[in-house]
Order: C-alpha cells, then sequence, then structure tokens
C-alpha cells in the first residue's frame, strides 16, 4: 500500500459518491483509463472503495466533527482501513503526517455506543423503518450487517455440457496449495462456490461455456420455474440472460424459449453468453415495452412465464452497496407500480394449466407478498402453488413456505422473493362485467353459432310475418349490432335453402308418378 495508492482509490470514490450511475459500471471505466494499475492495486481500490460504501453511514458519522469533511473520500478511506479492516495507526504511519495521525487516533478511539441504530445498519432512514416493520428491530440489523460482508462466488454448471461432479473436480485438481475449499452449493444441484473472488472470465470452462457465473438464489429460481422438456417458456424480463439460460439447460434445450427485454444492450450481452452455452432453442426479442403489439399473438401459448421483475435491487447489497444510497422512497414507488402492469400483462401469455412466476432481488414486502397478494386478488383465474413442494419434487431441500425467500445472513445467498402461479382456466367474464365495447370478431362468431342454434326456428316463420317484421331502412347512426345482422342473413340463407330443396323434391315425385 502506497499513498499514491490510497489517492487513486480516493479518486474513485470520490466519482461513486456522486450516485449518478451503477458503481460497477464507474469502477469498470475507471480501470479502463488507468491500466497502469497491476492486479493487485485494482483489487485493492475495488475492495477500499465498495468497503466505504458499504459502511458509508457508519465511516461518515466517525469521521464527522468540526474540523473535518466527513464527505472527504481520503478520509474515508483511511477511517475504513482503520475501523473496517483494523489496520493499526502503525501500518499507516507511512500515509500520515502528524495532523493526520493526530485524526487518525481520534477515529480510532471513537465509541459506537450511542450510535443510532440505522447508522450502526448503514442504511439510510426510510430504509430502517421499512426493515424494522416488517422483520422487527433484532433481525432487521442482522440483515443488514449481512450485507456489510462480501459476496460469495458461486458459479452454475451448465449441464449441457458438463457435470458438477466433472467440473468442481477439475477446480480441486487445479488448487495446487492443496486447500480443498471448492464446495458445492447447499442448496442449488448445480452449482459451485468458490472460496475467493476470481478472475473466472479467462478460465478455461468459463470459455468453453461449462460455467457460467451466477448467484445460488439465481440458480435456484430457475428450478422454481420447473419447465419441462418441449415446453413453451418465457423469461418476460430476461437483461442479460442468467436465468434464461439457466432454464434453458434445464430444458435440456428442447422446447422453445423466449427472452423478452427492452433493453437491446442487455440482449446483446446476453448472445454473447448464448454462444457458449451451447443452447440452440432460445429466441431473444427485444420490445418497446411490456404492452408491445407483438406480443398479442403470444397470449395464452407459454407453458411458463417468468417474470423477473425490475425493482430496488435491496437484496444485492452484498455486491452493490451503492443502491442503498441511490434507491428513495419514490423509486420504489414507480417500481411498484412498473411490478404490478409487468405482471398483469405476463399473465395473459400464460395458457390454462400454465404457470405464471415473479421474483424480484427485494427484501421488501411492498415489492413482493403486497404484490403477489394483489395480483392474486385481481387474477381469480390463478391460484398461487406452493414454492417449498416444487422444490422438494426436484430433490431439493428447503423449505421457506409458500414463497420462496431468501435471506443472506440465514442462506448465504442475495435476497429473493418468488410467487408461483397456475393459471386454472381461461378468463370468462360474466355477463353482468361483460365491458360495453368487445371484439367484433368474437361477436361474429358467436352470433353465427347463435344463428345455426335457432334455425328451426327460422324457417318456421311464414313469409307473411317476415313482411311484417320488416323495419325501416335503418341509417348509420342506427344501424343494428353486428350479431343481428348475421342472424339475419344465416336466418334468410337457411330458409331460401329449405325452399329449393324442397322444389326438387316435389319434381322427382311428380316425374316418377
Amino acid at each position: 500500500m502506497t499513498p499514491n495508492l490510497i489517492r487513486q482509490a480516493a479518486v474513485m470514490l470520490s466519482n461513486l459518491l456522486e450516485f449518478n450511475s451503477p458503481a460497477d459500471a464507474k469502477l469498470s471505466e475507471f480501470f479502463r483509463n488507468n491500466r497502469d494499475l497491476g492486479t493487485k492495486e485494482r483489487a485493492f481500490v475495488a475492495e477500499s472503495v465498495y468497503g466505504v460504501l458499504r459502511r458509508l453511514r457508519f465511516l461518515s458519522t466517525v469521521t464527522a466533527n468540526d474540523d473535518n469533511d466527513p464527505d472527504d473520500a481520503r478520509k474515508l478511506i483511511l477511517a475504513w482501513l482503520l475501523r473496517v479492516q483494523g489496520m493499526s495507526i502503525r501500518e499507516l504511519e507511512p500515509m500520515l503526517n502528524e495532523q493526520q495521525k493526530e485524526w487518525a487516533h481520534l477515529i480510532k478511539a471513537k465509541s459506537t455506543e450511542n450510535m443510532p441504530l440505522a447508522v450502526q445498519a448503514d442504511v439510510r432512514d426510510w430504509l430502517w423503518e421499512k426493515l424494522v416493520a416488517q422483520y422487527g428491530e433484532a433481525e432487521a440489523l442482522t440483515i443488514a450487517r449481512s450485507m456489510h460482508e462480501q459476496a460469495t462466488l458461486d458459479l452454475r454448471v451448465n449441464t449441457i455440457k458438463g457435470t458438477r461432479d466433472e467440473v468442481l473436480a477439475k477446480f480441486i485438481a487445479e488448487n495446487t496449495s492443496g486447500e480443498t475449499n471448492v464446495t458445492v452449493t447447499p442448496y442449488s444441484p448445480i452449482g459451485i462456490r468458490m472460496p475467493n473472488r476470481m478472475n473466472i472470465g479467462r478460465h478455461i470452462l468459463f470459455t468453453e461455456g461449462k460455467i457460467e457465473v451466477q448467484d445460488e438464489g439465481s440458480q435456484l429460481l430457475a428450478h422454481l420455474v420447473a419447465a419441462k422438456r418441449g415446453m413453451m417458456v418465457a423469461d418476460f424480463c430476461a437483461g442479460a440472460g442468467g436465468k434464461t439460460l439457466a432454464i434453458g439447460a434445464l430444458m435440456r434445450n428442447t422446447g422453445r424459449l423466449y427472452a423478452f427485454d427492452v433493453s437491446d444492450k442487455r440482449l446483446h450481452n446476453l448472445g454473447q453468453r448464448l454462444k457458449r452455452s451451447g443452447l440452440s432453442n432460445l429466441n431473444a426479442q427485444s420490445i418497446s415495452s411490456e404492452n408491445d403489439p407483438k406480443l398479442k399473438r403470444l397470449n395464452s401459448k407459454f407453458d411458463r412465464v417468468l417474470v423477473d421483475a425490475p425493482c430496488t435491487g435491496l437484496g444485492t447489497l452484498r455486491r452493490n452497496p451503492d443502491l442503498k444510497w441511490r434507491q428513495t422512497p419514490q423509486d420504489l414507488a414507480e417500481l411498484t407500480l412498473k411490478q404490478a402492469a409487468i405482471l398483469a400483462r405476463a399473465a395473459k401469455l400464460t395458457k390454462a394449466g400454465g404457470r405464471l412466476i415473479y421474483s424480484t432481488c427485494s427484501l421488501l414486502k411492498d415489492e413482493n407478498e403486497q404484490i403477489a397478494e394483489s395480483f392474486l386478488a385481481a387474477h381469480p383465474d390463478f391460484t398461487l402453488l406452493n414454492a417449498t413442494e416444487i422444490l422438494s419434487q426436484q430433490q431439493i431441500q428447503l423449505d421457506t413456505g409458500k414463497y420462496l425467500k431468501l435471506l443472506p445472513h440465514l442462506h448465504n445467498t442475495d435476497g429473493f422473493f418468488a410467487a408461483v402461479f397456475e393459471k386454472v382456466s381461461d378468463t370468462k367474464i360474466s355477463d353482468t362485467n361483460k365491458p360495453a365495447k368487445q371484439d367484433q370478431k368474437v361477436q361474429v362468431i358467436e352470433a353465427t353459432k347463435a344463428a345455426e342454434i335457432a334455425e328451426p326456428v327460422s324457417e318456421a316463420i311464414t313469409p307473411k310475418v317476415k313482411k311484417a317484421a320488416v323495419k325501416p331502412k335503418a341509417n348509420k347512426l342506427d344501424k343494428p349490432p353486428v350479431e343481428k345482422v348475421v342472424i339475419e342473413k344465416v336466418a334468410k340463407s337457411k330458409v331460401v335453402k329449405s325452399k329449393v330443396v324442397k322444389s326438387k323434391v316435389a319434381k322427382a315425385k311428380a316425374a316418377k308418378e
């Protein structure tokens, strides 16, 4: 560690504290512009700025006093090293002048005893209040503190190209230090957990498409979809396609798998991953919104529809700590409206007997249970299935109740929520609730059927009665309903046809005589 390296980290942190774009994107750009930084230097910059973002409220509190700016990026880096990483002042002496050494002693000695719980949790007040209301004070603090830790590196084995045992054996054989910390994931049957962060992108298993980086919770969601061979499946908010590819592999490359997203860039990234995966049953399509007209032809076609909805991402704070500072109550309110709209539209794609799966990587009921319950109340043609039972049918023993609910402090995954709905029938609107304006095509078909049923009655009407029943020619404003026109035309053709048949029979009888 050098003064220049701390300066580099402080420059990066100052940029991130503007909170005007995702931290990972800014960090990638920073490294592209500073290619002279070595592997260890890059690791320090990334670890230190993410470490500060995880503990930002606490560190801002301990560095705040009359003489120092609490937002000073360099001081935040130093405070993180002293208070979170546990470094001694002696270890940092080469980076400090006499005044800074005095400041460091004050930082090291500052008590946390009387700090508000929201500060200890390192979240904004509005989010702390949400967590406490939902989980209680003690568990809310435990959840928040679990988000201070770095996420594990989980890999998904692409079972089209290999087995988990084969991939695991390969990693263990490569471990020249003799350590065997590479393990299988405790819940996902296709996951591997690595002992530390590493650049997996250049590994031969990755370039050959045998593994993908994917959190265990995300892998479990793919299993919850329970797509079978030959099914027609849609990932309605596919993004870069991590779950899409997992579902395709579980389908054993059969059936039809659609990946929809509003972002061409994300679908382009999916295309790159698709080449490695070996999947050939995937059709990626860009849509303008959940109401894109091209979706109409696919209504009631899908056996499975996954809605991994856009959300606050508050379940991924181990990976994306900047989100807890960037998200606001207004963002949450807007997202819940969007989630409900997307789920309602996706329901139309689901066939009778098919399943609709709703998921988020959020911890909040606003985006999870409340959306699921509101959907069920508005869609009586859907029923809720038990997530625990669906996973158990695949030999995955994880009991989280009727919903899939994963929490970092309990399952060592990102925070995930999922609900599985089954469409029990096609929606049939009762006569009392029919909309004033229906599809004209449907009316014509139904009217034709009605006319055929009424055929005996039509034939029994005498010409005299028919003539008396004729109304004056209607103008455009008085034009009769389309179903009436169809009924009259069909009835008239039946009567004419009947008379012609009777005439032919009479002539044939006369000729015979």
